[in-house]
């Protein structure tokens, strides 16, 4: 049984404090709004204040004990995301659990330092983001990092480690180009539990099954119009974020991967110790310019 958003009544998320990525749409928002109604203090982190303002205002008047604000922040920028993590830290606002959950598919154009936008925006942006909160989650009673990853990760056979690097022209990224960066958000997780062995942070990949969210807004009309009859709600499709950023029973456990509300394996490559540290790497390198 998956846990069913709009079921649960008890305010058990109060005092806890929830930074989610691309929360004005999609999977993000049905997850913030889930959060705020058990008192969960909620921070939507979006690069757009007018498109988020409904949300947030919606939020605020129906769970006050939320506490719900907007946090400036385009994931695919490096800038932004540095600018996002400083102010925020500044604030002294506290972190419990970071949701990277911000992600697009099959786009043609380079981000603004240079990199595909597609591995910009879901992956090597919130690697950075979660490098420069990650002091915040760790003052937490118990911390989670938790990555909005997919099943996609399945087909990818090998990393081609060139997609980590600048360019000059856009090319573009379809299906494969999103599986390889979900399969990197499951290697993140899987490394970063390892490097906070011996901490109160935990960390967790997902499926959160196929959603009709923005995250297909790349797509020809007709392609994103079509696929999304066979796809999840929004509100399905955050059952499975709403369970590893929530659930007790997961507090002791660190670095898995879920589809839906069940624990899962992932792909060989997924469970490769040398490819996550490689790969943490690679990225360190791209996201610092080093």
């Amino acid at each position: 049984m998956g846990v069913t958003l709009t079921r649960v009544n008890s305010m058990d998320l109060q005092g806890r404090s929830f930074f989610v990525t691309g929360a004005n749409s999609g999977i993000g928002r049905a997850l913030v709004e889930a959060l705020a109604a058990r008192g969960g203090r909620v921070v939507l982190a979006t690069r757009s204040e007018e498109r988020t303002r409904p949300v947030l205002s919606a939020i605020q008047s129906r769970y006050p004990a939320a506490r719900a604000q907007w946090v400036s922040l385009d994931v695919s920028d490096l800038g932004s995301v540095r600018r996002a993590a400083q102010a925020f830290l500044a604030s002294g606002q506290p972190i419990d659990v970071l949701v990277n959950n911000a992600g697009i598919a099959g786009t043609r154009a380079l981000s603004k330092d240079g990199f595909d936008l597609t591995y910009a925006t879901n992956h090597i942006g919130p690697f950075l983001l979660t490098t420069l909160l990650l002091p915040r989650v760790r003052e937490a009673p118990q911390g989670r990092v938790v990555n909005v990853a997919s099943g996609a990760h399945m087909m990818v056979k090998r990393i081609d480690w060139s997609v980590l690097e600048r360019r000059l022209t856009p090319q573009r990224s379809g299906l494969t180009d999103y599986a390889v960066t979900k399969l990197m958000n499951v290697l993140h997780a899987k490394e970063l539990a390892r490097r906070l062995t011996g901490t109160r942070v935990t960390t967790y990949a997902l499926h959160p099954g196929a959603v009709a969210s923005n995250i297909w807004r790349s797509l020809p009309r007709p392609l994103q119009w079509f696929g999304k009859l066979f796809m999840l709600s929004n509100e399905q499709g955050a059952e499975s974020p709403l369970y590893c950023a929530t659930a007790p029973e997961l507090a002791a456990t660190t670095g898995r991967y879920y589809d839906r509300t069940r624990e899962a394996r992932p792909s060989p490559l997924a469970e490769d110790a040398a490819l996550a540290e490689e790969l943490w790497t690679r990225t360190e390198a791209a996201a610092t310019g080093n």
